[in-house]
């Protein structure tokens, strides 16, 4: 196991998990692994103790009686992983906590980043917050200066924060080298008191999070101050658990450690009384002095390091057991020399993990959501891909679906003979590729006997039975098992993809180190999938994660926040970020002293968290070390600025030569080395080894095993009959107690010491090449090709987010990603936002027709006009057809549509308010070939959007033309991506299988869209369903929907809706083809394929020359944001599916500057928002506040980067309350928004729901309609002033000069600015908007009936890749 500096006992590594707990003993040498279940209350009361008793009673060769305490003299150290923390999470068994935050923002954990977690769920759940209650300190600071002013203007500063004349002064200097306005300090006293009341009431953990505590913390001290004077056991303030930017972020995680710390050490100090000496380097410290004789004992934290008991903390405990399983296949299976990158693959009963460890160092994260709550912590990037060897199998919708729902430990796969459904190990077992001789006898009524096969056989017959009953095809058991272990592997696959490559790795120049229970079975179709050519298992696969807690490093992280802009030829800056840096090595050195450990035993990574100015992406930045200095910067160690940009080209594709590189973060990992892991790496054994074929005597049995081919006689070998050397050709089962490891017929395996290797043969590409003749769908074929067509379009949208650089496409995540047919039919969508969900058809038929055989290889066009299949002007969709090898043909286009944040027009941001014709709206492209063979015409594009828009009276051309280009380049990359990722398709499967299989799958979707209309025929007793509803300027939209139950087609009539306007509601009409899609699939409540096929069965009338058909030069941003949400809220209420939400997006835009026709060009900028408001109750659930609904999902800009980025002070952001409608079930409250101006700007809102209310039904009561306030200074108007201005006109400008504007006497005004206005505010005037809230649904008084609906995907670990996809934004 590696050796240490001291042999003095044994050594215990233990990994706790959900079900078994692994432990790992060495003693002079000897391993032993020793595997029990986490729960048996019948035998022993803590897992872990019950592992060391029985190690010791090996080692010591007696027996130790339970429940004694063990001596910890004869004991080196401890190491744990555990699941404590997690599951008090998961079970939301924490500590009662209150969380106590800046006056306004008692709600942002409520709100979050208010996107909701799945698009089409109108039962929107949103996590549960761990807080009981809140307190709101008076207290408020802001930064002095902002990231997008375009003079770059610096306020300095001259007292320290955290100093004691920084009580005495209004202007300090951040932490993070940024001035901080002090605005408002805090009342000792009034704290004392709100705290004595929550202490009163039994809390005695809190959580402190103020705003910009990151960088100024002296008020979150003097809280933590007051807090431990009234006794508070636990206190958690913010600036010290994690000094990071993102009030919401931090808040989350300040509340996690708050609520989980407690549970710990209440589990460490029940754990500590089973020994008799101490524990930890206070034990240890302790016994040098006289004492019992202490033991070492560290926990593994997130991070992949380990931590003296005593140090261990909730936040960095999340991840704990996971954790180790990184940190044993990184040191087990990377060799330093050859560098070959590991993605890990970790498949348990309950959960798939999936991790990477490449350049000899982890991949860490610092935002990831785990259970539901978001931390801001470095921690390992671990992703959740699947449920495991407990997935669930089901038939749905003619598709073979795996997941995420799973059997878990009860009841189990229904071999466990206790019931339970049909799984993946159930799908093994029948297989022949699970061998229940080899797995434990627990089950059973008595616990004593093997797995059952016949019960697994049962299952798999009744899933045949019913794809008999519902697809009339015959298929044989094998058929079906091996089409769900082919479907599950392309649903592990998808992820793992997507989270390798969009970091700029390639997966095939990985290797595959798979450990966990099922990993064995699952492995080399996964490796083949991802083009991986050689798989590693070690010997301890199964407990591979108690094996590298004994292999980690102690490991103390320290960060500070920084805002430093980067420049190479000014030395003191560079100095400025050494000095830190050499402080926090300081304190991490001191730290681990502490722990035990020499100076010569540490030794630091050296990061800078970095970004060009103007986007949010950061990058930590490792120190250069000696050799990548010698190679890449001149010798240069400290040149973390080109080490930057060259990380940025890798991951991201391109970089901003021309903008200032700003450092966020100073961060140090100081590393205290224990032991020293002294095999030879898999390289240097492959060097060495003598091979030799398997004797035919080694083999322990037979069996037919089921592949790709049928059943073969398949030889099983025990691992431990196979000596070192020995080469397995597939097909072949390798099996010990705890694995099975299945060597297909295109593999072979060969045993190292340490591990055993797979090899994958080249396979040929073209699987399923059928003739012409007459072809019937497979149903797995069918299943495997709609996640392959939905990775493409997924794929597409990594591409697109990593390769942009503006705020709206890189964080808000404001744009959608396509594939569509020949003739331009939608066939897979991975839809961020549903408006663009069915609009994007409509711009690709229309191109499509525009340049019928005029396209060539390399061409991509530009489009944005609403007659064109366009849905507002910000929108630009980008299209890139896909041709056959020889090039005469179009097989398929791929397209992307991008909300731009400014494209010119009367307003900054292009969302006027008020516009009437849509040239005030910006650029309009009807139809232009951005990108000819591959030459992208940048010209072309300065005079489309920068100098056209300008010619129009009162607009100007785009305000951000850079960012524009950008994102344009970004779009076509993703394009360009989409395509290859066809052709590759195409090469594995043939042309004809692909275009047959796209059919296929619309033909799926159209199926599920006539059953749903067949069901509601039903449910209405045949009545034609209609409905109306009103724009507020009173434009009505109705709605009549008639089916025919026969053919399951239905006709949605939109007669009766009201006649084009002088306004910017208009809708153009692919609006209404994305609000009916959406709804269709809200209502089938089921996954089915996302295209074309959806909208077959429908017809849609809409009346020409109306504001759902506008003419040509209609005005209609608004028809996009506003009306879309009306025409769904028509349509939910024709179905009587919801009470209506919000039905806004109350768009909000504010900033300055342009190139106005005959002005001088202004430098400025555009900030544009949308916000949350509330959602509709449903006849099973209740309404959610403060969250995004129906047509938009976009994330809010964090409240601190707003502050950083923009000249405003967001006053308050808080739930609205009583706004949503009561009833049976109350309708979701709306927000407040309250944001003062700290400069002159030009502020736009552009919002609906203003007099009409969104509506209840079934009885519940309407919900309140929003409101927008503008909070201004006027001079006080009275009428002797009036007069003697009159009489001395020119006397009184000379004296207004004199005495200013102190004189006159000013008052607050508030005045209603309506639903739709633009006005220019004074620094100090303020916008509220008060958003509306969803309807009620049901009578008052009623009883409540609200289904209890877990989501099964609650409990998966969302690393990088669930940043990125929000999660929320899965469909």
């Amino acid at each position: 196991m590696g050796s240490s500096q001291k042999d003095r006992g044994v050594r215990i590594a233990i990994d706790r998990g959900g079900t078994f707990t692994d432990c790992v003993g060495n003693y002079n040498g000897e391993d032993i692994v020793i595997k029990l279940l986490s729960v048996d209350p019948a035998n022993y009361d803590d897992a872990p103790l019950e592992g060391i008793r029985r190690i010791m009673s090996h080692f010591l060769k007696k027996e130790i009686p339970r429940g004694q305490p063990l001596d910890t003299a004869k004991i080196d150290s401890i190491r744990m992983g555990t699941t404590v923390a997690t599951n008090a999470l998961l079970e939301r068994k924490g500590e009662k906590i209150a969380m106590v935050v800046t006056k306004g923002f008692k709600d942002c954990l409520v709100i979050g980043n208010q996107s909701r977690p799945k698009i089409f769920d109108l039962a929107i759940r949103k996590p549960e917050v761990l807080y009981s209650t809140v307190v709101e300190v008076d207290e408020r600071v802001t930064l002095e200066d902002y990231a997008d002013d375009p003079e770059r203007h610096l306020t300095k500063a001259d007292v320290k924060a955290g100093t004691t004349e920084a009580k005495n002064t209004d202007l300090v200097m951040g932490l993070s080298g940024e001035a901080v306005r002090i605005l408002q300090r805090p009342e000792k006293e009034t704290i004392r008191a709100k705290l004595q009341e929550i202490y009163d009431s039994g809390i005695r953990s809190i959580a402190v999070c103020l705003m910009h505590a990151y960088t100024f913390p002296d008020h979150e001290a003097l809280v933590g101050q007051v807090a431990r004077e009234i006794g508070f056991t636990h206190i958690s303030l913010s600036h010290e658990l994690m000094p990071m930017i993102k009030l919401v972020s931090r808040a989350t995680s300040v509340c996690a450690d708050a609520y989980l710390t407690p549970a710990i050490k209440k589990y460490i100090s029940g754990f500590q009384k089973g020994f008799v000496g101490g524990l930890g380097t206070k034990g240890v410290k302790e016994s040098e002095g006289g004492g019992a004789v202490g033991a070492r004992c560290e926990f593994m934290q997130s991070d992949g390091g380990l931590v003296d008991v005593d140090k261990f903390t909730g936040l960095k405990a999340i991840l704990s057991g996971p954790a180790g399983g990184v940190v044993g296949y990184a040191i087990t299976s990377y060799d330093e020399n050859t560098k070959i990158p590991v993605i890990g693959f970790d498949m348990g009963g309950t959960s798939t993990d999936v991790s990477r460890y490449g350049e000899g160092r982890y991949d860490h994260t610092f935002e990831t959501t785990t259970a539901g709550v978001t931390i801001q912590s470095p921690q390992l990037d671990i992703n959740t891909v699947a449920a495991g060897g407990g997935s669930i199998l089901f038939f749905r919708n003619g598709l073979f679906v795996v997941g995420p729902e799973s059997a878990s430990a009860h009841p189990g796969p229904a071999c466990y003979r206790k019931g339970g459904p049909a799984t993946v190990t159930d799908a093994n077992l029948f297989l022949g590729r699970l061998l229940s001789e080899f797995f434990p006898k627990i089950f059973g009524k008595n616990e004593d006997e093997g797995l059952d096969p016949e019960a697994s056989r049962i299952k798999i017959q009744e899933l045949a039975d019913q794809i008999k009953a519902e697809t009339g095809k015959e298929m044989d058991l094998d058929e079906v098992a091996y089409g769900f272990l082919t479907v599950a592997n392309e649903a592990m696959t998808r992820p793992i993809r997507s989270i390798t490559e969009a970091k700029g790795h390639d997966t095939s120049k990985h290797r595959l180190a798979t450990f966990g229970g099922a990993g064995g079975q699952h492995a080399v179709a996964i490796a083949e999938s991802l083009g991986v050519k050689q798989i590693l298992i070690h010997r301890y696969s199964s407990v591979l994660s108690a094996y590298g807690m004994a292999l980690a490093d102690v490991v103390d992280e320290r960060q500070e926040p920084d805002s430093s802009v980067w420049k190479a030829d000014d030395p003191s800056v560079i100095q400025g970020l050494k000095d830190k840096m050499e402080a926090l090595k300081e304190k991490s050195r001191q730290a681990l002293r502490d722990q035990g450990f020499e100076d010569d035993q540490i030794v630091f990574e050296e990061y800078l968290n970095m970004r060009y100015r103007g986007t949010e992406s950061t990058l930590m930045i490792i120190k250069p070390t000696a050799e990548d200095a010698e190679k890449h910067y001149n010798g240069n160690d400290w040149d973390f600025a080109s080490a930057f940009v060259r990380h940025h080209r890798y991951e991201f594709g391109f970089t901003l030569e021309e903008r200032d590189i700003v450092i966020d973060d100073v961060r140090v990992r100081g590393i205290g080395k224990s032991f020293r892991y002294e095999e030879k790496s898999v390289d240097e054994q492959l060097k060495t080894i003598q091979k030799r074929d398997v004797d035919i005597k080694n083999t322990h049995s037979t069996a037919k095993v089921y592949f790709e081919n049928g059943r073969m006689d398949t030889p099983i070998y025990k691992l431990s009959d196979l000596s070192v050397g020995t080469v397995i050709k597939g097909p072949a089962m390798l099996a010990d107690g705890t694995q099975t490891i299945v060597v297909t017929p295109k593999s072979t395996a060969l045993v190292l010491e340490t591990h055993v290797v797979v090899d994958i043969e080249e396979t040929d590409k073209n699987k399923d090449q059928k003739g012409d003749g007459e072809r019937e769908v497979d149903p797995i074929m069918l299943s495997i090709f709609g996640h392959r067509f939905m990775a493409i379009a997924e794929q597409m949208g990594m591409a697109l987010q990593k390769t942009s650089v503006s705020t709206n496409v890189k964080e808000r995540l404001d744009f959608s990603c396509a594939i569509f047919d020949a003739n331009g039919g939608l066939v897979a969508n991975a839809p961020h936002l549903p408006v663009h969900l069915g609009s994007m058809s409509t711009c690709v038929r229309r191109q499509a027709e525009i340049w019928k055989g005029k396209l060539r290889k390399g061409d991509v066009l530009m489009t944005n006009h609403p007659s064109y299949g366009g849905t507002h002007l910000p929108d630009v969709t980008l299209i890139m057809p896909a041709f056959n090898e020889a090039g005469d043909k179009i097989l398929f286009y791929a397209a992307s549509r991008a909300h731009h944040a400014d494209i010119g027009g009367i307003t900054a941001g292009s969302m006027p308010p008020h516009s009437r014709e849509l040239y005030q709206e910006g650029a309009a492209v009807k139809s232009e070939k951005l990108v000819s063979e591959g030459k992208f015409n940048e010209d072309r594009v300065i005079e489309l959007f920068h100098k056209e828009p300008a010619q129009y009276p009162g607009c100007s051309g785009t305000r951000c033309l850079a960012d524009n280009i950008n994102d344009l380049r970004a779009q076509v990359s993703a394009n360009q991506k989409g395509i290859s990722l066809i052709e590759t398709l195409i090469a594995e499967y043939g042309e004809d299988t692909v275009q047959f299989y796209m059919v296929a799958i619309q033909n799926n979707a159209e199926q599920q869209v006539r059953n749903l209309l067949r069901t509601v025929h039903k449910r209405f007793q045949g009545r034609d369903l209609s409905a109306i509803d009103y724009m507020d300027d009173g434009s009505p939209i109705q709605l009549k929907v008639a089916i025919d139950p026969e053919a399951g087609e239905a006709v949605f009539d939109f007669a009766g809706t009201g006649p084009e306007v002088y306004a910017n509601i208009n809708a153009p009409e692919a609006i209404s083809y994305s609000a009916i899609i959406y709804t269709l699939r809200c209502m089938i409540s089921e996954d089915i394929p996302l295209n074309q096929g959806c909208l077959k069965p429908v017809t849609v009338k809409i009346p020409p020359k109306s504001l759902l058909s506008p003419s040509d030069n209609a005005a209609v941003v608004g028809g996009n944001v506003l009306t879309s949400q009306r025409i769904t809220d028509v349509i939910f209420k024709a179905f009587q599916a919801c009470a209506a939400s919000q039905g806004c997006c109350n768009n909000l835009t504010f900033g300055y500057g342009g190139n106005v026709a005959g002005e001088k060009e202004v430098k400025g900028f555009g900030y544009y928002e949308t916000i949350a408001g509330g959602s509709g109750a449903g006849p099973t659930w209740e309404g959610t506040d403060g969250v995004h609904v129906h047509m938009t999902n976009t994330r809010i800009t964090d409240s601190e980067i707003f502050e950083r980025r923009y000249p405003v002070l967001l006053r308050e952001f808080s739930i609205r309350k009583g706004s949503g409608g009561k009833g049976k079930h109350r309708g979701g409250d709306g927000v407040v928004r309250d944001i003062e101006f700290r400069l002159p700007l030009q502020v736009s809102i552009l919002s609906e729901r203003r007099v009409y209310r969104p509506y209840g039904l079934a009885g519940g009561e309407d919900a309140q309609c929003g409101l927008n306030l503008w909070v201004r200074k006027v001079k006080k108007a009275r009428w002797e002033d009036t007069l003697r201005k009159i009489q001395n006109a020119e006397q009184d400008r000379e004296e207004e000069k004199k005495v200013g504007d102190e004189a006159e006497g000013y008052e607050e005004r508030v005045i209603n600015m309506g639903a739709k206005n633009s006005a220019p505010m004074k620094a100090g005037d303020r916008i509220i908007i008060c958003t509306p809230g969803g309807g009620g649904w049901g009578k008052s008084g009623e009883e409540r009936e609200v289904d209890q609906i877990r989501d099964p995907m609650g409990t998966w670990k969302m690393g990088s890749h669930g940043a990125r996809m929000d999660l929320a934004l899965q469909a």
